[in-house]
């Protein structure tokens, strides 16, 4: 076996190892059915300290008292407010005050005719509940009755619909002295503020700590559970970026004085804490630069996710007033948007998207995407254009390879000449080759190089592709619609020709027969491989020679964006190779090494 054949034996193995990684699914759990949530008692926060609101906030703003129930005939009678801009559509609540209803107006859940409108946010007393609540809680001294919780039936002050332009404001007197207010604004994009104030008109000083709260209801039912995704609780810690698994959380230390499973707390004064799906996100997002406590909790109880972020207790005197502003981002992780909030004061932002390890790759890979994008207008050209940028980034190093393997081509007599003469002696033969490299200047491994460079490339563009919105439900032509989805033809609608589907992803139909995408991955990867005569070694004969098609289905099930790179990087690839190869003197048979693969003489020929 010669080193060149060596060094293609080990990349592929080394890119078979990768895309095997890549190919694992895990099955998604069964859906948890929703509850009716209460809120659990809690200790009351003392002066100067971060309070500690309820783990179980289902309804829940938190509370000193012992739990209470929100009856779902409350929350379906309460009234309501509707939230009206181009990009959402909802309502929030009077009971609790809360933002509980909420579509992404851009976004449909299919390429159907008749798909609906993305949902993400739903009141407690419906299934996927989740909803986000701002109040007060009470600190020691102060009666909890004083301070509104989640019964607490709000009202409506100022504004009727909540747009871009008209912000409302909620009113709640709790009848002592206490007046508190609650103004909601939104922006054109996805940004809610929330500021909160207080004012007292009674005899007595009054101590309470503002707080944020997003809950959960159980896990989504749309999970994907691919490992390359995170879909759980992310957090923002003064720089220090986390993440925490939806099925993580149940395995929290115990807090006693929570009432539920509470991850550390962390004290930060620039962040955020909120929890993300593949591509939407609702995040809490205290005023930047102010300490506050974010916390994750789990209530085993009621199958509740709770998210907080809780500011110091302050103190309002008689006659004065004072007020909390915290915003909270509900909607796509959409670079652009999330790079504008990011660029106006809201910290490391754009890491909410799960740019995964090699981020010092994904990160401009995606930014360049993007930007051709939007000076083309079609992502599935985009693709190809950056796969003709990366291969110009990395010709120098092709270069070298492709020039390494034509002398490789030209010592071949000469190496089959050391190997007869040294006969058994492997020793001999391996000291011989490595005389002659240096004597003829070759280095065996350089046509390693680009294909292993090729790797981390290959999956950051991979993670860019299966984890950015922008991908989702891109077009490319025809019947290639979604690039973040898997090729949809199939000899079944004569390759996209028919107005009906492709057999489902992962079934065994889907698996034998591939769309056109995968086929052109295929045919694209034998053609290369045609460059160079087959090896006269069976074993490496029978791995080259079922290599392309065993990617070929491999991939089909892969995003289709990813197979047009694929593609567009096999063919610019094989053209690279083949003028250099000719330009080194060496002129690749690719029409005999091609008749060859069909002849049954060269099969039968002995070996040399």
């Amino acid at each position: 076996m010669d080193d060149q054949n060596k060094n293609l034996i080990i990349a592929t193995a080394l890119s078979f190892v990768v895309i095997l990684v890549w190919f694992v699914l895990f099955p998604p759990p069964e859906p948890e059915t929703p509850i009716d949530g209460t809120i659990a008692s809690q200790s009351a926060p003392v002066e100067g300290s971060l309070a500690t609101p309820s783990a179980d906030v289902s309804s829940a703003a938190p509370a000193a008292t012992a739990s209470t129930e929100t009856a779902p005939s409350a929350l379906e009678s309460a009234p309501r407010v509707a939230i009206e801009t181009q990009r959402l559509s909802g309502s929030l609540s009077l009971l609790g005050g809360r933002i509980d209803q909420l579509s992404l107006n851009d976004y449909q859940t299919s390429l159907e005719d008749d798909a609906t409108v993305v949902e993400i946010l739903f009141p407690a007393n419906e299934d996927n509940a989740q909803y986000a609540l701002h109040g007060w809680a009470a600190a020691s001294g102060v009666d909890p009755s004083s301070v509104p919780g989640p019964n607490t039936e709000w009202q409506l002050s100022e504004g009727e619909t909540l747009s871009v332009e008209t912000p409302v404001t909620l009113s709640w007197d709790n009848g002592a002295g206490l007046v508190f207010s609650k103004k909601i604004a939104v922006d054109d994009e996805y940004m809610f503020t929330i500021t909160q104030s207080v004012e007292n008109t009674g005899e007595t000083a009054a101590s309470m700590a503002p707080y944020a709260v997003l809950a959960r209801h159980g896990e989504p039912t749309d999970l994907k559970n691919f490992f390359i995704l995170h879909e759980g609780v992310v957090a923002m810690t003064d720089g220090e970026y986390s993440e925490i698994n939806w099925d993580e959380m149940p395995d929290f230390e115990y807090n006693q004085r929570a009432g539920a499973r509470t991850l550390e707390e962390n004290i930060t004064e620039n962040g955020w804490i909120g929890f993300t799906d593949h591509y939407w996100m609702s995040v809490l997002i205290p005023t930047q630069g102010t300490a506050f406590k974010s916390v994750a909790k789990y209530d085993e109880r009621r199958d509740i996710y709770q998210t907080e972020a809780v500011s110091p207790v302050q103190t309002v005197a008689t006659g004065q007033t004072i007020s909390n502003t915290t915003q909270f981002f509900v909607g796509a992780k959409e670079w652009e948007v999330l790079k504008t909030y990011e660029d106006a004061g809201v910290y490391n932002f754009i890491d909410s998207i799960d740019w995964g390890w090699f981020s010092f790759l994904t990160k401009p890979i995606f930014w360049l995407l993007h930007q051709l994008n939007l000076l083309i207008g079609n992502m599935g050209i985009s693709i190809i254009a950056l796969t003709l940028l990366i291969k110009a980034l990395l010709f120098p190093l092709a270069y070298k390879s492709y020039v390494s393997m034509a002398k490789m081509k030209e010592l071949q007599p000469k190496m089959e000449k050391l190997k007869e003469e040294a006969g058994d002696d492997r020793q001999k033969v391996q000291q011989g080759m490595m005389e002659l490299y240096k004597k003829e200047k070759v280095n065996p491994a350089a046509g390693c190089l680009p294909i292993l460079l090729q790797i981390p490339i290959f999956f950051s563009l991979y993670k860019v592709i299966f984890v950015t919105i922008e991908l989702r439900h891109a077009p490319f032509f025809g019947p290639f619609q979604d690039l973040s989805a898997p090729d949809p033809t199939t000899i079944f609608n004569l390759y996209g020709l028919l107005p009906w589907g492709a057999p489902e992803v992962g079934s065994i139909m889907a698996l034998v027969f591939i769309g056109i995408l995968p086929l052109l991955l295929g045919i694209s990867m034998w053609l290369q491989q045609k460059l160079n005569p087959a090896p006269t070694d069976p074993t490496q004969k029978m791995i080259f020679a079922w290599m392309p098609w065993v990617f070929m289905f491999m991939l089909g099930s892969f995003a289709s964006g990813l197979v047009v790179y694929w593609i567009a990087n096999n063919t610019i690839t094989f053209t690279q190779q083949y003028l250099i190869m000719r330009s080194q003197g060496y002129k690749p048979d690719l029409l005999g090494n091609i008749k060859s693969s069909f002849s049954r003489q060269a099969k039968a020929e002995p070996k040399k």
